[in-house]
């Protein structure tokens, strides 16, 4: 008996720990914005003051928690665009960036404005 019990508790954490890593489509959207504020910054283009603003703006909506995954989803999209490339290479990674950040992602797909200095 104690078994099920056992097993019962952890299935219930278990399952309440995925719902909080799951995104909403509204989420997912902010995770997206959010992956373009960090190709800014990795190209320089955003300040510190600046990248906390428009991080801000991102998810102000959001309580901590969530801001905390969607942080985290936008952190793995954009480890997840320099797949395949010689990271320690700044050349690759910055061309790797650059392309994303021109791209419909970041140019249409977005609705706050990110104030791109190119």
């Amino acid at each position: 008996m104690q078994h099920y019990t056992v097993i019962l508790i952890l299935s219930i954490l278990a399952s309440s720990g995925v719902r909080a890593l799951s995104l909403g489509p509204d989420e997912f959207a902010a995770a997206e914005r959010l992956t373009c504020v960090l190709a800014q910054q990795s190209l320089g283009y955003l300040d510190d003051e600046e990248y906390a603003e428009v991080t801000e703006l991102v998810l102000d909506e959001y309580d901590q928690g969530q801001s905390d995954v969607i942080y985290a989803k936008a952190l793995g999209y954009y480890h997840g665009l320099m797949f395949g490339i010689n990271n320690k290479d700044e050349r690759q990674v910055s061309n790797r960036t650059l392309v994303f950040l021109n791209s419909q992602a970041c140019t249409t797909n977005t609705d706050i404005s990110l104030g791109l200095r190119m």
